[in-house]
């Protein structure tokens, strides 16, 4: 591995074009360490006497910072820099600049270009000027000393994944200030018929960790115009809070400052914050602060020096190179930090050499040790890096970051976007499909097996912010069924996921059996197909009560949560059971647990008969219509010898004895 990269290093070239006669021309860019800068403090560094300005670009032949006195100023102070080694340019200048506002002008071959620096941490609209900050001036009261939730087992997660917009823009929503970071910090909203939305929608389901889609700056839309929509895959500037779902993008501050009054309210009410994070492409190349300082050198390109399209966007960012893995650790500890974020989620993971992930991991770790790290084992599309080194499914093992699991996603529900079935919606011969899922996708016997050392590696989920939402794809892989039937599939569905080893992801929304209108790929669709729509609580309230009472006994059961691939195979047993369900016996050692946990998953139209593994009486917490560790309002309260389990249903059952 080790070799490979420094080999792939010494023959990095940079392309650029010849001002004068207007040809392309390769510079050969060696990644030795007389080019590679080790230190921490690349950007503005503001002190109130002084601030001192760092940026990396070995290639450039002069350097110049500008300073601008306010976000629409046309002209600013010009500086010349001083170039140092290691391909540093610096300048220190002595005076309070808290809340300016300045770029570079870089000269490369004879050509002059003006650029955000990517290593900016506040930015005016669209990115087009970084900020000089005092982040302690900026943070809101409480801050520094806030309640932070207690640190978590991966495996003890629930990870429940939204769109800042979606949850907030729908007119039933009680939510005053819609599509805004500041929407998470309302309590006591209301939407039809007095049901609770928003943040206290997430307490009373009881997630653990709320997954936002990207919340970085991005360039896909323009922040200066209300309504715009996109999912935000499309990165800019990285370390700076997206300006339109602020209330004001124009000043740099408020941003930072309402980003941070959300991640503290979520704190306070017991909820962790995962980052979406997309260091794999950039929204263009060309023009992104990047390749105006370094032309190429953070891409993959190919032998012709065109740019590789691995993640499908167009390009894709070179994590082996040192100053590229460099801005992606030195990112992540700045988010860590600065914004006290509880996780990342790593989009197209696969495109990140493992060498990389590994120092993420490492780094972050040293940060907060229970940060959650989790990201997509694969790509967008056919990548410049080499297979051994892309984080794929299966090379997680022993790293202590999760990747998402697909197989047991396809076999729950068949594929993303078509008509195609699984376990729950109608195919046949899953059963061991789902066993491997419910184990965790560790190696359990010769052949219930999966990709995982630990159970902590797998991200279990059975939709996404990608492809349909499961509501969509019931409908469309099973028109002819009652609404009533789907919904029992849906609510099946989310109880192999909260029922399994491992970490549960959660869709947000999937409780309320969420719809986007049978778009599978809405992320640029507006509010109208991706919002939340509040009054689905209403409808499907058996629903969101049954997935909540699902988290609810996760949470109280250690069996439910193990952490250890031995553990899991001294705890779980699977029972023999009719074709199309699966059913599994739990024996738990942990103190507060049910000593014996009886799980059914019966997928078939029709009811079955399990054969309970022990004598005696059995007592039903979770039956087709509710799960309740209390004792059943519907249904039987208790088996003895057998237990009937109804139609698409998952059925829970305890004995103590």
């Amino acid at each position: 591995m080790e070799k490979n990269t420094k080999e792939k290093a010494e023959n990095i070239v940079v392309k650029q074009k010849d001002s004068a006669e207007g040809k392309v021309v390769m510079r050969k860019l060696s990644e030795s360490e007389e080019f590679i800068y080790r230190g921490d403090d690349l950007g503005a560094n503001y002190l109130k006497d002084n601030t001192v300005f760092k940026v990396w670009t070995p290639v450039a032949t002069e350097m110049k910072l500008i300073i601008y006195r306010s976000y629409d100023a046309m002209t600013g102070q010009v500086f010349n820099m001083s170039k140092s080694s290691q391909g540093i340019w610096e300048l220190k200048l002595s005076g309070d600049f808290n809340n300016q506002y300045y770029n570079y002008r870089v000269t490369i071959d004879g050509v002059e270009r003006e650029t955000a620096d990517p290593y900016a941490k506040g930015a005016t609209t669209n990115g087009k000027k970084g900020m000089i900050l005092d982040f302690s001036a900026i943070n809101p009261e409480g801050w520094d000393n806030h309640s932070i939730p207690k640190p978590l087992k991966a495996t003890e997660a629930v990870i429940y994944e939204m769109h800042v917009r979606d949850f907030s823009v729908d007119e039933n929503s009680g939510i005053q200030n819609k599509g805004k970071y500041l929407a998470f910090t309302e309590s006591g909203t209301k939407g039809v018929n007095g049901i609770s939305t928003g943040l206290d929608h997430l307490k009373e389901l009881g997630i653990t960790h709320l997954h936002l889609l990207p919340v970085y700056d991005f360039a896909s839309i323009d922040e200066t115009k209300e309504g715009q929509y996109n999912w935000g895959y499309d990165p800019y500037l990285y370390n700076v809070p997206e300006g339109s779902y602020s209330t004001n993008p124009y000043d740099g501050t408020v941003r930072i400052r309402e980003f941070k009054e959300m991640v503290k309210t979520l704190h306070e009410n017991d909820i962790r914050v995962v980052m979406d994070v997309v260091y794999n492409h950039t929204y263009t190349t060309g023009n992104s602060p990047f390749d105006i300082l370094v032309p190429q050198y953070y891409y993959r390109t190919n032998d012709a020096g065109e740019y590789t399209n691995g993640s499908g966007c167009g390009n894709e960012t070179a994590s082996e190179k040192a100053m590229m893995r460099k801005f992606i650790v030195d990112s992540v500890k700045f988010w860590a930090t600065e914004y006290k974020i509880d996780g990342f989620r790593f989009d197209l993971m696969a495109l990140h050499d493992i060498e990389t992930m590994k120092e993420v991991e490492r780094e972050l770790r040293k940060i907060n040790p229970g940060i959650l790290i989790y990201g997509e084992p694969w790509t967008g599309g056919t990548s410049a890096l080499r297979a051994a080194f892309q984080l794929k499914k299966g090379s997680q093992k022993g790293m202590n970051i999760a990747v998402f699991n697909d197989d047991i996603r396809n076999a729950i529900k068949g594929d993303n976007d078509g008509t195609g079935l699984g376990f729950v919606n109608g195919r046949n011969f899953l059963e061991k499909e789902i066993k491997k899922g419910v184990v965790g996708g560790i190696q359990y016997s010769g052949s219930i097996y999966g990709f995982t050392e630990q159970p902590g590696e797998t991200i279990n989920y059975v939709s996404s912010h990608d492809n349909l939402s499961l509501f969509d794809k019931l409908e469309k892989s099973n028109p002819n069924l009652s609404s009533f039937e789907r919904e029992k599939m849906n609510r099946l569905a989310l109880s192999i996921v909260l029922t399994s080893q491992g970490v549960p992801f959660i869709q947000g929304g999937t409780e309320i059996l969420r719809t986007k209108k049978g778009n599978h790929n809405s992320y640029n669709a507006g509010d109208e197909i991706n919002k939340i729509e509040w009054d689905r609580k209403n409808t499907y309230k058996e629903t969101f009560d049954y997935i909540k009472g699902l988290i609810e006994l996760r949470k109280s059961q250690k069996v439910l949560t193990i952490d250890n691939a031995e553990a899991i195979k001294e705890s779980i047993s699977f029972i023999e059971a009719p074709k199309n369900s699966v059913a599994y016996l739990l024996n738990s050692p942990y103190e507060g647990d049910y000593k014996n946990l009886f799980i059914v998953h019966n997928a078939n139209r029709e009811a079955i008969t399990v054969k309970l593994p022990i004598s005696g009486r059995w007592k039903v917490i979770a039956n087709e219509f509710e799960v309740n560790q209390s004792g059943m309002n519907k249904g039987k309260a208790a088996f003895f010898g057998e237990v009937v389990v109804a139609p698409l249903s998952t059925y829970i059952l305890y004995k103590n004895q």
